[in-house]
């Protein structure tokens, strides 16, 4: 309804575009809001060809739908060379799995894949009563701003999928968990190989990846 976008709205610094889904949404922001008149595009954003609204880098700025958050993080990891900064709202255990470190049972996939190309800070917490009608969970406000890294130094396919395997069988260590990927004689006696994912930063499965693949 606008509560957000009203004041970027306000903002003659920057070219504004807004994506909804919703078609009485966007009736209603139409009415409401005449500045988006130009601006606003029925659409949905993890099929949008965002490179068509912005042919050079882009800010991502919204309240993340909670279904869907791991899937928009997913689509701005793929497209992280023009994206430098990220300030979103989302579901606060979302928010704080992204900004776990390891060794927490909430760290995983999103947490790896995002901090190996963004800083992440936990700016707040929302409460319920912030909403209305109150929703049973409650949110939070993070901001992901691109890092200096341009290359991982190992293969980057390779990695998302050393890091999804690992955290599909997180109970396992990585010796069982990671053997559908490991090559025919591969020697894993390597102590890494006896932790499991979750005791794993960045820089641990960059090198895990080059020991499957040097």
């Amino acid at each position: 309804m606008g509560v957000l976008t009203q004041y970027l709205l306000q903002r003659e610094d920057i070219d504004l575009k807004l994506v909804e889904l919703d078609g009485e949404s966007v009736d209603y922001l139409l009415t409401h809001f005449p500045g988006m008149q130009g601006r606003l595009y029925q659409a949905d954003y993890l099929r949008l060809d965002i490179h068509k609204l912005f042919p050079g880098p882009y800010r991502v700025i919204g309240n993340f739908p909670y279904n869907i958050s791991s899937q928009i993080f997913f689509k701005i990891l793929d497209d992280k060379d023009r994206i430098p900064e990220v300030v979103c709202m989302i579901q606060k255990e979302v928010a704080e799995r992204i900004a776990e470190q390891p060794g927490s049972k909430t760290y995983g996939i999103l947490s790896v894949l995002l901090q190996a190309w963004y800083d992440i800070e936990y700016l707040f917490t929302v409460g319920s009563g912030a909403f209305a009608p109150p929703p049973k969970v409650q949110s939070a406000v993070i901001r992901l701003r691109r890092n200096a890294r341009t290359d991982l130094g190992c293969d980057e396919k390779l990695f998302k999928t050393v890091v999804k395997t690992a955290f599909n069988q997180r109970r396992k260590t990585l010796r069982n968990a990671l053997k559908p990927l490991l090559p025919e004689g591969f020697d894993a006696s390597d102590p890494v190989f006896d932790l499991r994912a979750e005791r794993l930063g960045v820089e641990d499965f960059v090198a895990l990846t080059r020991l499957i693949n040097p």
